[in-house]
């Protein structure tokens, strides 16, 4: 598997990073063991926040047992003022059982924080960059224009943004920009939340962009197998991965929802970016995962549209958003009559 470098930041390591997003939802003991078998498989780079519960912590009882300087750490903060910041920051350090973090993130930014904006907040990370307690600058993204925006800033050294092989020419475009910025590249959401199913395929495609260092949220010893195994035996794009890419593409055209979550929040608390793609992932994914109690109540919430139109204007793909959620719900409520089958 080749390396590639984060841009300006320097950092070089495999193109195979480690998303500890999911860790949270296992037991302490397992998410230690998965991720101790990540860095002795080889994978260096460890993506978490601090609003992913304790993620943090989990990493921090992992790595603490390796040299420091053998990985490297990015996290995020989705504090708006300087006081939070600091508070965050202070946790995430402890938590992490680290003195740095290499690389600091604005967590899901709706803004582009930057020098005298009377926010303080850009402030604070050159603080803390003087301090020594980050490494580099980043900011993560879900909506285009704010990554773009970041990207022309020549603020941040990263960017991290949703990237498959089911995304747009707009996003390819962001990273290709990204790289003429000299600015590092972090991918989530590579499988697309859940619609793509397959690994191989998924990292086959990331592979032919030299700046990309996709971070693969795992949750089990299988997945990370998987994506170990990738090491040695690199899945290449050829054809017939081509061909298959292109299939899954023409079968996912059309109006289906991303899951980018740049509706979001809805006024009427429905989860528009899981709601609205729900015959997919009923079909893509284990449908038992979809069928619990507490998604059939979010799921309900549909009822409760106001059709205020916020989140179609927010759709970079132009959806019909409240039509489609109910297109949805339809099709999920004849799955749990048994009018309709799936697996």
């Amino acid at each position: 598997m080749k390396e590639i470098i984060l841009g300006s930041t320097g950092i070089q390591v495999v193109q195979n990073g480690f998303g500890a997003l999911p860790v949270q939802r296992v037991s302490k003991e397992e998410g230690v063991t998965i991720i101790r078998k990540a860095y002795d498989g080889g994978m260096r780079f460890f993506d978490t926040a601090r609003a992913y519960s304790d993620s943090e912590e989990k990493l921090g009882e992992a790595l603490h047992i390796y040299p420091r300087s053998s990985y490297y750490i990015a996290t995020k903060t989705m504090a708006t003022t300087p006081e939070e910041f600091w508070k965050q920051l202070d946790t995430s350090l402890s938590l992490l059982k680290t003195d740095y973090v290499d690389i600091y993130q604005f967590h899901c930014a709706s803004q582009v924080y930057a020098p005298n904006d009377g926010t303080g907040m850009y402030e604070c990370m050159l603080e803390a960059k003087k301090q020594g307690k980050i490494r580099h600058i980043g900011i993560t993204a879900h909506q285009l224009q704010v990554a773009l925006d970041a990207v022309d800033s020549h603020l941040y050294e990263t960017i991290q943004f949703p990237f498959s092989y089911l995304s747009s020419q707009k996003e390819i475009e962001l990273v290709q920009k990204s790289q003429e910025a000299n600015m590092g590249f972090i991918a989530m959401k590579g499988l697309a939340g859940g619609l793509i199913n397959q690994s191989r395929p998924a990292m086959a495609y990331m592979s032919q962009f030299d700046n990309v260092l996709p971070i693969w949220g795992i949750q089990k010893e299988s997945e990370l197998d998987e994506w170990l195994s990738y090491m040695q035996d690199t899945p290449v794009l050829d054809d017939e991965m081509k061909a298959f890419i292109e299939k899954e593409k023409i079968e996912l055209s059309g109006d289906f929802c991303r899951g980018c979550g740049y509706c979001m929040p809805c006024p009427a608390g429905i989860m528009i970016h899981q709601c609205a793609r729900m015959s997919l992932m009923l079909r893509r994914a284990p449908s038992q995962n979809w069928l619990t109690e507490d998604m059939q109540a979010e799921m309900k919430k549909i009822e409760g549209c106001l059709h205020c139109g916020q989140c179609s204007s927010r759709c970079p793909y132009e959806l019909d958003t409240p039509a489609l959620l109910q297109k949805n719900y339809e099709d999920y409520q004849k799955v749990l009559s048994g009018e309709v089958k799936v697996q």
